[in-house]
């Protein structure tokens, strides 16, 4: 057979300039100004001393007995305001996503709950302290109609329980924006298919929807933990630094007259990334779990 000539050598056509690029400009911009060099300021200072020397005196302060209490005081109370905050929006979810209400009230439960968990910082705290502040509108409406004062059975909003209580007006609702696409994930088919084969309504939420919904539940939760372990304003605000939070400690290191030790606020908040990127990480394992069975 005749050979065939080899067809020519061609240099690849270079590459067009996109202009998509441009469109994420600011983006970078902004990831670059606003999230990287803050993060890496943030791990040199803490190994910094005051006149920007080497050290892990730092790191070693963090051991001490008050920044551990505020570390566990910090961890109380988002362990609790995501499980109470967990249960209670995900018993609304239920209720709007499966219990047959009218589709008008899923619409306005769902505006409010994309509302209600970006409102937070100190316009929350003046909500709450002129609706159950001491001479709050509630609290003298409930004293004045029934003569009760909820400050008398111990109740104190700029307290432990006060402070949860705020919080949970913002960790509800988002476990309810959260968790409701998982539950319009829930197929009819699974629920059909378990009464056919004579489950009851318990045993089909027990062994089929729970497992199902329980990655992306805990994952929400923990979602609720890192959103409150990192939240600031709010807390200050309402009580005044009456806490010892770990954000309200940072804030005393690194602008405080008395305790003033930047290099130790660094070390406190980078404690805060690490615990922040653990709640990440478990949140993204869950939902991918939770992913395998919605598709």
């Amino acid at each position: 057979m005749p050979e065939t000539p080899n067809a020519p050598l061609t240099a690849p056509a270079p590459r067009e300039f996109s202009w998509a690029w441009v469109g994420v400009v600011p983006f970078f911009v902004f990831a670059i100004a606003f999230m990287l060099w803050p993060a890496i300021s943030l791990f040199t200072g803490s190994f910094q001393d005051r006149a920007g020397n080497f050290t892990l005196a730092n790191i070693a302060g963090l051991f001490q007995p008050f920044v551990l209490n505020a570390y566990w005081l910090s961890i109380q109370i988002s362990a609790v305001t995501a499980l109470a905050g967990g249960l209670f929006g995900f018993l609304i979810a239920y209720a709007v996503v499966l219990g047959g209400l009218p589709k008008g009230i899923r619409t306005a439960i769902m505006t409010f709950s994309g509302v209600a968990s970006n409102f937070a910082g100190v316009p929350l705290a003046f909500a709450f302290i002129a609706t159950v502040g001491r001479v709050g509108f509630m609290t003298a409406l409930l004293k004045d109609l029934f003569g009760w004062n909820i400050y008398d059975t111990g109740f104190n909003l700029y307290s432990f329980v006060g402070l949860t209580l705020t919080y949970l007006y913002f960790q509800f609702p988002l476990m309810i924006l959260i968790i409701a696409p998982a539950l319009d994930g829930l197929k009819r088919e699974w629920r059909e298919a378990s009464e056919n084969l004579g489950a009851s309504t318990w045993e089909y939420w027990r062994h089929i929807a729970l497992p199902i919904l329980l990655p992306s539940i805990l994952g929400t939760m923990i979602l609720l933990f890192g959103n409150s372990f990192g939240a600031y304003a709010t807390a200050f605000a309402l009580t005044g630094g009456s806490l010892n939070l770990v954000t309200i400690v940072i804030g005393a290191q690194i602008r405080g007259d008395v305790l003033n030790n930047p290099g130790l606020g660094y070390a406190l908040a980078l404690g805060m990334v690490v615990v922040m990127a653990v709640c990440i990480t478990g949140y993204t394992l869950m939902q991918r779990r939770t992913e395998r069975w919605l598709r």
